[in-house]
């Protein structure tokens, strides 16, 4: 009895921070997901973290820095979850550039995973995306990268003064930053290829004024993005290759901000 009135503090630290991820980060926060199934995983996930990282961990005694400790552990769990979550909605981000460029913004569909309008570009890469990211095994990483915190960012470590540094504060903001950016990046050919295209219709319109612009328009424009999208389908894989590399160093760059390397 004294062994488990030891240990279980532990592993209810360990579950706080891995339940705060499931809550926040992709594939195991959406919506098809049932709440047993999280709460399930999260416990036996926690269960074997604390075999294999908890048994040394000591509790220090007083109910109030219990409390602080639970706080910091879903605090840190939040943060690993929101920046891999951040870099999905990327692909949503460059959907809906592409759907106001082309003129299918008005359009958006109801998306079961995250029970919000996405745009239907935008639903279709997340959709792309997904698939990927299951076939390269990424929730096994998003799972290994949990376990690893605990070498960088033990329970004894202090994030309080990381965030009143301000390093916490210039990380999540320049992260989510590089976020846009890589989504203009990724929405970049469609929208130079329809603003190629709204040129050329600037000069129909002036050169021939019979034409009604606004009539036309609008089928060339989802003619030409489509057609746009249709040559880039191939690179999806390598392109979310690339921005799944991305946010798992993003992650690891939180890890870095919150706590330091390990000696191992």
């Amino acid at each position: 009895m004294e062994t488990l009135l030891q240990s279980f503090p532990v592993f209810l630290l360990i579950f706080c921070r891995m339940t705060a991820f499931f809550v926040v980060s992709p594939i195991f926060s959406s919506r098809g997901v049932p709440n047993q199934f999280k709460i399930g995983i999260a416990a036996f996930i926690s269960l074997l973290i604390y075999l294999i990282k908890g048994t040394t961990i000591k509790i220090p005694d007083g109910t109030d820095i219990y409390v602080l400790m639970v706080f910091r552990e879903i605090l840190i769990g939040l943060l690993l979850g929101y920046i891999a979550y951040l870099m999905f909605m990327v692909i949503q981000i460059a959907g809906s550039f592409m759907d106001i460029q082309i003129g299918l913004g008005i359009a958006s569909v109801f998306d079961p995973m995250t029970g919000a309008s996405v745009p239907v570009i935008g639903n279709f890469k997340y959709m792309f995306a997904m698939l990927i990211f299951l076939s390269m095994n990424g929730h096994h990483y998003l799972l290994q990268s949990v376990l690893y915190s605990y070498d960088w960012v033990p329970m004894n470590s202090d994030i309080v003064s990381q965030m009143v540094n301000g390093s916490l504060s210039e990380f999540l903001i320049r992260t989510f930053t590089n976020s846009f950016l890589i989504a203009f990046q990724m929405s970049a050919p469609i929208v130079v290829a329809t603003f190629l295209t709204d040129v050329g219709l600037g000069f129909l319109a002036r050169s021939a004024p019979q034409f009604n612009i606004f009539v036309i328009g609008v089928p060339v424009k989802i003619i030409v993005g489509l057609f746009v999208l249709m040559l880039l389908t191939p690179s999806f894989a390598f392109i979310f290759e690339h921005l799944f590399e991305q946010m798992f160093q993003a992650m690891q760059g939180l890890l870095q901000v919150l706590g330091k390397r390990p000696a191992s």
